[in-house]
């Protein structure tokens, strides 16, 4: 299959602390020559400052100075390449266990997951915790790193050994797509370029891999979902008679004549035009910004959705979210927290906890009810007003929130509505 060099392929990294993610990055920017020439420079200058022999290749994706002198990555750091076949955003996400609230943001729009195990130590909890994220983010693709192979001898018997000691609990997982490559990040083995220190290993190396990996949209195409942002109406006498209805479409497709709906109030009407910056167009598809004016007049304000009559989201003020506490501060029993969920913004609270995961088994734990840090759980939601919604695994625009601090203004959940 050939192609398209314009295809965006978003990707995260996650392993545990110190399994050679930001190194594994720099080598895929170093080894397909994708580093600036000033970015090399600086690279290198803080290398020899530090006392490395060559370049520290995890210094391209640490960013921050203090970052740096820790030796630590706390934070997700963005990276763009590009190669003749494909160009790439890599979303490098920390290894701490604190910090699995990273990987949600980091993982929330990837086409593909990479992560890592340090070959010394096989499938740890924190690989269970990341490659259970990435199902229940539904990434469709997962490619296990075997790192530092240089230090178990390039061993096809460890190697072996992680791949079935990941495919033990995998098996549970949604994902259907998951691959294994044996590299070291260090000396470059099976990133970039083939290993000889590896002939036994006869797959692809990871740049063949991503670049070579078919991805899908995960835009929803069929069900047509407009979030109003704000209301148009301008002042010029020109346009005294406007009123559109901006927004950015979350999924599907509207066409001019359209007969639709309203949400909350059930209105309907049809598409008198859909215009943007450029002109009017015939139809309008996710995620492009448009404005939308109705043949009728009807009180439509942010918060309400617009969609095709005969194809409606569901519409409640009771939740199920699997969920995940993003914040230190726990959960306050049945406190109210701003809810945020496409353009709509109202009061929510925790009615229910149904069941923590536990990361290790994968099993419900229907005992424990206290929320906490990096938590994931299935809980149950209540609005003041109806949302509407469809399932995550429907829609990850219209299925997917996240829950504010009223006083602070913190982010403190993000959830997957099921």
């Amino acid at each position: 299959m050939q192609l398209d060099n314009s295809q965006l392929l978003r990707f995260t990294t996650a392993g545990s602390v110190d399994d050679g993610k930001s190194t594994l990055i720099g080598r895929l920017l170093y080894d397909s020559k994708s580093i600036f020439e000033d970015q090399l420079e600086a690279v290198e200058a803080t290398s020899k400052k530090k006392g490395h022999v060559g370049v520290d290749l995890a210094l391209f994706t640490d960013g921050l100075r203090d970052e740096r002198e820790q030796g630590i990555t706390i934070d997700v750091a963005y990276r763009y390449f590009t190669t003749p076949k494909r160009k790439f955003i890599i979303a490098d996400t920390p290894g701490h266990i604190q910090y699995t609230r990273n990987m949600v943001t980091g993982a929330s729009t990837a086409n593909a997951a990479i992560i890592l195990v340090d070959a010394r130590h096989g499938v740890i909890e924190q690989t269970k915790r990341h490659a259970f994220i990435a199902s229940l983010l539904q990434i469709p693709h997962i490619i296990v790193c075997i790192n530092k192979m240089d230090l178990v001898d390039f061993s096809e018997e460890v190697f072996n050994n992680i791949v079935s000691q990941f495919e033990e609990f995998s098996s549970k997982l949604l994902v259907k797509d998951i691959r294994f490559r044996p590299i070291s990040a260090l000396l470059g083995d099976n990133v970039v370029n083939r290993s000889e220190n590896m002939p036994w290993y006869e797959g692809a190396t990871l740049l063949h891999t991503l670049e070579n990996m078919h991805i899908s949209s995960d835009t929803n195409k069929v069900d047509a979902r407009f979030p109003v942002q704000t209301v148009l109406r301008p002042q010029s006498e020109e346009f005294r008679d406007y009123r559109g209805y901006a927004g950015r479409i979350a999924s599907g497709i509207f066409y001019k004549g359209d007969e639709v709906t309203v949400l909350p109030s059930g209105f309907t009407s049809r598409i008198k035009s859909i215009d943007t910056l450029d002109g009017e167009l015939e139809e309008a598809f996710a995620p492009m910004s448009v404005s939308i004016t109705l043949e009728d007049d009807i009180d439509i304000s942010r918060g309400d959705m617009i969609v095709r009559t005969n194809n409606q989201p569901e519409a409640s003020q009771d939740l199920d979210v699997m969920l995940c506490w993003l914040h230190a501060n726990p959960a306050r029993p049945r406190a109210k927290y701003t809810i945020r969920h496409t353009s709509n913004e109202q009061k929510a609270m925790i009615k229910e906890v149904l069941y923590k995961v536990d990361i290790n088994t994968f099993d419900r734990n229907l005992e424990d009810k206290e929320i906490g840090m990096n938590d994931i759980l299935k809980v149950k939601i209540r609005t003041t007003q109806p949302l509407m919604f469809d399932s995550y695994q429907q829609n990850r625009t219209t299925g997917s929130l996240i829950l504010v601090d009223e006083g602070t203004n913190e982010t403190v959940a993000a959830g997957m509505i099921v």
